[in-house]
């Protein structure tokens, strides 16, 4: 499934942005790098975006607020939490905020390629529902 699969990794640490980002692109993602929350915001906006993976713990704006501001933005985009200080409180509270689930740092890669692909998966499922819905609509006040 990875094939086209647009990610987006946001971490204020480069390093690990770039590990990550390359472990990805091995396995056929598209990926683009963002080192903190307004980065993230602006590749959103600019950019077509299928999964985020987003640090909780930045400079600046944190995950949380910046997986709100997502949310808003592009609500079908899926956002994976992903952090090396993770509480139960954070993580209850980002999954209140639409994350799709919330790993601990180190992940194992094949992990975290299993979340990006059932994250996909899921916004892949709610965009074709609501292309059916929007057809079905458009055939009721049609009258075909």
């Amino acid at each position: 499934m990875p094939d086209g699969v647009k990610v987006l990794v946001v971490d204020d640490e480069e390093e690990f942005v770039d590990a990550l980002a390359q472990r990805l692109e091995v396995r056929g993602f598209k990926v683009l790098t963002a080192f903190s929350g307004d980065d993230a915001l602006v590749a959103v906006r600019e950019a077509p975006v299928d999964v985020v993976i987003l640090d909780v713990l930045m400079p600046g704006k944190d995950g949380l607020q910046t997986l709100r501001e997502i949310k808003q933005l592009k609500p079908l985009v899926e956002v994976i939490m992903l952090t090396g200080h993770a509480t139960v409180k954070t993580g209850i509270e980002g999954m209140k905020l639409g994350a799709y689930d919330y790993l601990m740092k180190p992940t194992e890669t094949e992990d975290l390629v299993a979340k990006i692909n059932k994250a996909y998966g899921r916004k892949a499922e709610h965009e074709e529902r609501i292309s059916q819905a929007n057809i079905d609509n458009l055939v009721r006040t049609r009258g075909w």
